[in-house]
C-alpha cells in the first residue's frame, strides 16, 4: 500500500503577526510560530506518524518549521529535500504590502481577487526590483526564466507539480509516510490538485499555520480522505483568522 501524506503550513511568521503580504520575502517565525511548529511536532507523535523523508521550501520559516518537527518526532536523521519550487505563491508587487490598507486602497473585491482567485496574479515586480527572485543567490542555479515576479495560484500548481509527480509520488508508492512543511498557497495548490477541488471552491479553503493535514491513498494512488490533525475547534478558528486577514482591525 503507499505511504502517507502529511501537509504542514509554516508556523506563523512575523509578517503575518503585521498581516503584510509576504511570497517569496525570506521572513522569520514569530515565537507562536515556533510554538506552533512544535506542537505540530507533537500532534504527528501523538498520532504516531514518524515521517521517513521529509520536502520543504527555501524560505527560512519552512525550514524551521520542519526542524521543529523533526526535533519534536526524533526523526532529525531522516533526509531532507529543499525545493524553491514549493515556495509560497509570489505575490508580485504586493509583497511588503499591509492587506487591509491594500483593501483601503483598491477595494475588497479587487484584492481578494488578486489574494485569493486561481487564475490572476497580482501585479509583477520589475525585472530590475532588487527583490525579484533573480538577485536571489539561492535561485542563482534555477534558469532565470523559470523565476516568477507574480504568480496566481494555477501558476503556483504548475511550479509544484514537477516535485508531486517526481519526488513525492516515488516516496508514496513505496509506503513511506512523507511530510511536505511548505506555505498556504503552495499546499492549497497541493490540496486542489489531490482532491479535485474546482476553482471556485479552492478559493475559500484555508491553510492554518502549524496544523499537520494528513492524506490517506488506495493503490492507485488516489486520496481516500484527508483530515487535519487537532482540536477541530482550534483549527476552524485559525482558517477564519486566515479568511479575514483583509479586514481591517
Amino acid at each position: 500500500m503507499p505511504g502517507k501524506l502529511i501537509l504542514v503550513r509554516h508556523g506563523q511568521s512575523t509578517w503575518n503577526v503585521e498581516n503584510l503580504f509576504t511570497g517569496w520575502v525570506d521572513v522569520d517565525l514569530s515565537d507562536l510560530g515556533r510554538v506552533e511548529a512544535a506542537q505540530a511536532g507533537r500532534e504527528l507523535l501523538g498520532e504516531r506518524l514518524l515521517p521517513d523523508v521529509a520536502f520543504t521550501s527555501v524560505l527560512k520559516r519552512a525550514i524551521r518549521t520542519l526542524w521543529s518537527i523533526l526535533e519534536g518526532t526524533d526523526r532529525m536523521w531522516i533526509p531532507v529535500e529543499r525545493s524553491w519550487r514549493l515556495n509560497e505563491r509570489h505575490y508580485g508587487a504586493l509583497q511588503g504590502l499591509d492587506k487591509a490598507q491594500t483593501v483601503e486602497k483598491h477595494g475588497a473585491a479587487q484584492v481578494k481577487i488578486w489574494r485569493r482567485s486561481y487564475d490572476i496574479p497580482p501585479p509583477p515586480l520589475p525585472l530590475d526590483d532588487p527583490g525579484h527572485p533573480r538577485f536571489d543567490p539561492r535561485y542563482a542555479t534555477v534558469d532565470p526564466a523559470l523565476l516568477p515576479a507574480a504568480e496566481s495560484l494555477k501558476d503556483t500548481l504548475a511550479r509544484v507539480l514537477p516535485v508531486w509527480e517526481t519526488r513525492l509520488i516515488p516516496e508514496l508508492r513505496a509506503g513511506k509516510t512523507v511530510l511536505v512543511v511548505a506555505h498556504g498557497n503552495s499546499l492549497r495548490a497541493l490540496v486542489k490538485m489531490l482532491d479535485g477541488m474546482s476553482e471556485s471552491d479552492i478559493v475559500e479553503f484555508n491553510m492554518p499555520t502549524g496544523v499537520p493535514l494528513l492524506y490517506d491513498f488506495d493503490a492507485e494512488l488516489e486520496p481516500l480522505g484527508r483530515r487535519f490533525l487537532g482540536d477541530a475547534a482550534a483549527i476552524a478558528a485559525a482558517q477564519e483568522a486566515v479568511r479575514r486577514q483583509t479586514e481591517k482591525k
